[in-house]
């Protein structure tokens, strides 16, 4: 038999579970305008004891590819990531393709995460390209000399949801995730393009005035109850 204390604790229990639903909410909103960030959501299952548990899931699906112009940037058209490495020497994965050149030359991430296994750009060519399969190929003397100076790699996942978020849009293998697979022969990349995010602002809006109201209610319910616990004890007094 539940008592009105279980009620009670019970009532709580879910109460948190909801701020939490909202904190993924309002990290999805604050991302609205960073590239290549993927949505985030929090799935609420009810148990059999009137618990509610939760799941954190992200949406990997694909955002829309907008047009920058810059020869750096770099958009992937369908599944897949771009593994980077940090000066330690970590190696993560991102769909973020807004790239630059360190003071070396050599292709990196705004925050200085080396593109693939280390691609230098020449200080002087007359034209830079990134080919659909990743080819970064430069042209000199006025573009009568091609050079191949390496590839953007492109790797998949067995199970990408099994990634573990890093800093900066980026994500570490799990045993979950599996390891990566190079995707050989693609045509992805969109050079002078970047990928947006896919968070749907106008539903996240809605998830928050949704959730918003049931914590309100949810909230008034706990009062009550509470009300009636301490009438309770000072009726048993």
């Amino acid at each position: 038999m539940t008592t009105l204390h279980g009620i009670i604790n019970r009532g709580i229990v879910n109460a948190e579970l909801q701020f939490e639903k909202m904190g993924y909410i309002s990290t999805n909103v604050s991302n609205y305008n960073t590239n290549g960030y993927k949505s985030v959501r929090f799935e609420q299952m009810l148990d059999e004891n009137g618990y509610l548990t939760g799941v954190e899931r992200t949406d990997f699906s694909p955002g829309a590819i907008q047009r920058t112009s810059r020869e750096f940037d770099v958009a992937i058209d369908g599944i897949g990531f771009i593994p980077v490495t940090s000066p330690t020497g970590d190696v993560t994965y991102t769909r973020e393709g807004s790239f630059k050149l360190d003071k070396d030359g050599y292709l990196i991430t705004n925050d200085g995460c080396l593109v693939g296994d280390g691609i230098q750009i020449p200080i002087s060519y007359d034209n830079l390209a990134i080919r659909p399969n990743g080819d970064v190929e430069v042209y000199s003397n006025d573009g009568m000399e091609r050079e191949k100076l390496g590839n953007i790699p492109l790797v998949g996942f067995k199970n990408p949801e099994g990634l573990k978020k890093a800093d900066n849009n980026k994500y570490y293998i799990t045993a979950e995730s599996g390891e990566p697979i190079l995707i050989k022969d693609h045509t992805r990349f969109q050079q002078g393009n970047i990928e947006v995010t896919n968070i749907d602002i106008l539903n996240e809006v809605n998830s928050i005035l949704r959730l918003n109201a049931s914590m309100l209610a949810s909230f008034k319910v706990m009062q009550t109850i509470n009300d009636m616990y301490s009438k309770t004890l000072q009726l048993n007094q």
